[in-house]
């Protein structure tokens, strides 16, 4: 199963369409899967920071993907930034925005 994907250009992302942390592309990546409690949690975190500073961020199921369920399968969620680990399990507010918005 496919989680959604969420797009956001605005003045904290790049916006070529790469990833993060390279010039372009979303700034935040969460790492999850359907069903994931903690997962849902992190999302409403993650969407509510990004919105509010318009930075960009997509979300992918470890599901999807065998490399990235091998390697968070017992950590998700997963947050990066910037193309590198942030966080994992809880994703905490001002800690979230804190990384987005130190230049």
């Amino acid at each position: 199963m496919r989680l959604r994907r969420k797009r956001q250009d605005g003045p904290g992302d790049r916006g070529d369409g790469a990833d993060g942390g390279d010039g372009g592309g979303p700034r935040v990546t969460l790492y999850g899967k359907p069903g994931c409690h903690l997962c849902d949690d992190a999302r409403a975190v993650v969407e509510r920071v990004c919105d509010d500073l318009g930075v960009g961020w997509v979300e992918e199921s470890i599901l999807d993907d065998p490399a990235l369920r091998e390697r968070y399968a017992e950590e998700i969620p997963v947050v990066l930034v910037d193309g590198r680990q942030h966080t994992f399990w809880r994703v905490d507010e001002a800690r979230l925005r804190a990384a987005l918005t130190r230049p």
